[in-house]
């Protein structure tokens, strides 16, 4: 089936209101069968264009994914990158920021994990945790040191946005192509996921207490999430608001919009060392030392 992922997309200078974007849409493969196929697919192009991205070796790939709680990140980074060669990509998932952390900026953290050129670096929440959980959180705000002046709300928002703006610009211009997703799970299906995982032993491990706290918080966090989406979605580092109650249809939009951005990378292979000559001399050394072993 045919994803159109111009549907996901976040215009540059967008107001995001989150409850008029979809949590779930018609399913986008016909059944079990034909949804492996076409995640199979997508898993080999990704694979195929790794190897370029590697060997071309002048752009990296970022990946950042965000969401709320159970929306199925771990698992479309797991599906999704099945078929990546672990050496050209890195995972990073970023918690409560140490002391360390909270004596620099906010970019620095995540700055130190970006991914090198000819390979693929994925944040599982990332620097966007900085006007997201802080901004709903003002506490851990008040953590962070800085000047009075500086952490002024609305105005540090605005600002951060302007920050996170400026980075991903100078990423571009240095080959690192940024794609962010925001998986969009909506609350009732997350009450469910949740259920099940209180339900079945060997998933009570993921569960915590703060999860329900944070569910109570759920209308500041979609008005954080919108404006961090509607401020810092742009042609260099789009937003997609991927509809995640189908986690099935979320990993097919995410595999084929990282399909798409690395396809469209005018990436080729270098050229051999060797003229023709002399690997046909070469081949015809390996060719005599095996007709000599016999």
């Amino acid at each position: 089936m045919k994803i159109n992922t111009e549907a996901y997309r976040v215009a540059p200078g967008h107001k995001v209101k989150l409850k008029r974007w979809p949590t779930a849409v018609e399913p986008l493969y016909r059944d079990a069968d034909d949804y492996a196929q076409q995640l199979g697919a997508h898993v080999q192009r990704l694979s195929e264009l790794q190897n370029r991205l590697y060997a071309h070796n002048r752009y990296a790939l970022l990946l950042i994914f965000q969401a709320m709680d159970a929306a199925g990140k771990d698992g479309v980074i797991k599906h999704v990158m099945s078929g990546v060669n672990p050496q050209g990509c890195q995972v990073f998932s970023f918690k409560h920021p140490s002391a360390q952390e909270l004596e620099h900026d906010f970019l620095w953290r995540t700055t130190q994990c970006l991914p090198e050129r000819g390979r693929i670096g994925i944040f599982n929440r990332s620097y966007y945790e900085e006007v997201l959980i802080v901004r709903v959180h003002p506490e851990i705000l008040k953590a962070q040191s800085l000047p009075k002046e500086a952490a002024k709300a609305p105005g540090i928002w605005t600002e951060r946005f302007a920050s996170i703006n400026g980075l991903e610009r100078h990423l571009h211009r240095n080959g690192t192509r940024v794609i962010k997703f925001f998986l969009h799970l909506s609350q009732d299906e997350q009450r469910k996921r949740f259920l099940s995982r209180l339900d079945d032993p060997a998933k009570n491990w993921k569960f915590m207490r703060s999860d329900i706290d944070e569910r109570e918080l759920w209308p500041q966090y979609m008005q954080a999430y919108g404006d961090a989406l509607g401020a810092t979605s742009s042609r260099h580092a789009p937003w997609y608001v991927v509809p995640a109650d189908d986690k099935r249809n979320a990993r097919l939009i995410v595999s084929r919009v990282i399909g798409e951005h690395l396809g469209a990378l005018k990436m080729h292979y270098p050229k051999p060392s060797l003229g023709a000559a002399e690997l046909a001399d070469i081949r015809a050394r390996l060719d005599e030392g095996r007709v000599n072993r016999t």
